[in-house]
């Protein structure tokens, strides 16, 4: 058998087959939702990523007999080394022919890179960070995958446990639909919660005032997650460019603040499931279609389901309840225009609160989700 070769990406045609290599990867997949082509290439350009502010990014292809057979990205996340100092980089946009050898030797050129930097321990797959599409499929993949979370052939656990990875967190998401919803029970508890804390209200975001409410949302989110495990603040430029990249399917009235007398507190994003649309687009290209012609085509289809994807609580404002009250909101919002499910992706396992108030408010444990981490 050839000699499996790996080697970083340097040419426009290395980059193209990079990007390419999914999309065939993946044919015949039923449940693989093909990214969109123009939104790939814009997350590996250094001219339009804010990550690369504070990040590098080695990419490596590999082949056999002048086949590509695999690839991955080698990533130093300097938000991340700033926060934790912890000597960690990242691997992420791994893919790989069934074939260990592929994988271990993409594997070990990522983490030579790393080495090479310094770094002594490697986490992932995050592409390329915590903060944008994360995580390893490990139970799902017979369903697609919800808005901006990965889709993987499930082999790949296995060769990161043989190279030396260990699971380091489990993440759920978690699904709902209307028809198993206790409305009464949730509408109570709202009611209790606006009772106890007098001065709390609901409001959908504002889009006259877009960049503002992004802007307390990212502040909320910094400060909400700063313990979670993983957590890498979004810079102010990262945080706005996400916003933009989303902009033309956020719809207002299921992206929601609570506020104490007017300041905002806790904030719940969500965002149309527009992979239910996008699965059949011919390998991630929209053509002359706009993501809003997308959407609208996807609306008259009648397939309505949403992502919960962000929801954060200012820690002076915990225990107050404010997560049910942004759910039960963003519930009634969805119904009423039209949506009948929702997945709220990802919740850690370590965040026993949110799982168990999940669970009593009816949603069930959808898909599970790893990162792994080994020492370099």
């Amino acid at each position: 058998m050839p000699e499996i070769t790996v080697r970083p990406v340097r040419s426009s045609a290395d980059r193209k087959a990079f990007l390419d290599f999914p999309y065939g990867h993946y044919d015949g997949v039923g449940a693989f939702v093909p990214p969109l082509r123009m939104d790939q290439k814009a997350v590996l350009d250094a001219k339009k990523n804010p990550f690369f502010e504070h990040g590098a990014m080695e990419l490596f292809l590999a082949e056999r007999g002048g086949v590509l057979v695999g690839r991955v990205a080698a990533i130093e996340n300097g938000q991340h080394l700033r926060k934790y100092a912890d000597g960690n980089g990242f691997f992420g946009f791994f893919e790989t022919v069934e074939d260990y050898d592929v994988a271990e030797a993409l594997l070990d050129a990522a983490a030579e890179w790393l080495r090479a930097r310094g770094l002594t321990g490697v986490r992932g797959p995050t592409n390329p960070t915590m903060n944008d599409v994360a995580g390893l499929l490990v139970d799902g993949f017979d369903r697609p995958p919800s808005i901006l979370l990965p889709y993987n052939h499930p082999y790949y656990e296995g060769y990161l446990q043989t190279w030396g990875f260990e699971k380091a967190m489990t993440m759920w998401a978690f699904y709902v639909h209307e028809a198993y919803i206790n409305k009464e029970r949730m509408a109570r508890g709202a009611a209790i919660v606006k009772r106890r804390t007098p001065g709390i209200t609901v409001r959908s975001l504002d889009p006259a005032n877009f960049e503002t409410d992004v802007a307390a949302a990212m502040r909320i989110y910094n400060q909400a997650w700063a313990e979670n495990w993983g957590h890498v603040p979004y810079t102010e430029h990262e945080a706005l460019h996400l916003a933009n990249e989303l902009k033309p399917i956020i719809e207002k009235d299921i992206f929601l603040f609570a506020e104490l007398d007017g300041e905002p507190i806790a904030f719940a994003a969500s965002l149309p499931n527009l992979n239910r649309a996008l699965r059949f687009l011919p390998r991630g290209r929209l053509a002359s279609l706009s993501v809003a012609k997308v959407l609208a085509s996807w609306k008259l289809s009648g397939i309505y389901e949403l992502r919960m994807a962000l929801m954060g609580v200012l820690p002076e404002h915990r225990n107050l309840g404010l997560d049910a009250l942004l759910i039960h909101h963003t519930i009634v919002n969805g119904l009423r225009d039209g949506y009948q499910a929702a997945e709220l992706s990802w919740v850690l396992d370590s965040n026993k609160a949110l799982t168990n108030a999940l669970e009593k408010l009816g949603c069930t444990r959808d898909k599970e989700y790893g990162m792994y981490q080994a020492s370099l």
